[in-house]
């Protein structure tokens, strides 16, 4: 996305409509001065305001975002183009998703992981207090399940949300 061809569109459209940058700022809520760091190019405006200028002007944010009026065969081209771009320059790359959603999902499930604990802590004090080889022969494979099935619904719930988000 170029920012000043989105902002030149922009400016088309306003003075399509025959609005002053302070009428069209009162229509968005915004004020003339944001509406003139869209149409320089300074920066995008945020997408509810996209939203509301699709309506206001009849364009689609694809057209927006393109920076002109698209014919059926630039559309689907350029939706592509655009996705590919926004999602590029989004604020949190997929991996800084990840990681939130992870810390998320810990701060959740924080009382499963005190009881999964509390129950490793009872086995082991169980093999040390009985002396039993099997209890300790098994301490090892309790830790391992016990990671396994946390990692798998952390990564799960935190894959799935940071794939969406």
């Amino acid at each position: 996305m170029d920012n000043k061809l989105v902002g030149t569109f922009i400016k088309e459209l306003r003075n399509q409509a025959h609005l002053s940058q302070e009428e069209l700022g009162e229509k968005l809520l915004v004020t003339n001065k944001t509406v003139s760091r869209w149409e320089t190019g300074e920066y995008l405006p945020p997408v509810e305001v996209l939203e509301a200028m699709e309506t206001i002007f009849q364009v689609s944010l694809n057209e927006l975002l393109s920076g002109k009026r698209l014919s059926p065969e630039e559309y689907k081209e350029n939706a592509e183009k655009n996705l590919k771009e926004t999602i590029k320059s989004g604020p949190f790359t997929y991996k800084e998703k990840l990681d939130f959603f992870k810390k998320k999902w810990l701060k959740e499930h924080i009382t499963f992981m005190v009881i999964l604990g509390l129950f490793l802590i009872v086995e082991l004090s169980a093999a040390i207090i009985l002396k039993n080889s099997v209890l300790f022969g098994l301490f090892p494979v309790f830790v391992l399940i016990s990671h396994i099935i946390r990692y798998n619904k952390m990564m799960s719930f935190a894959e799935d949300l940071a794939a969406i988000n």
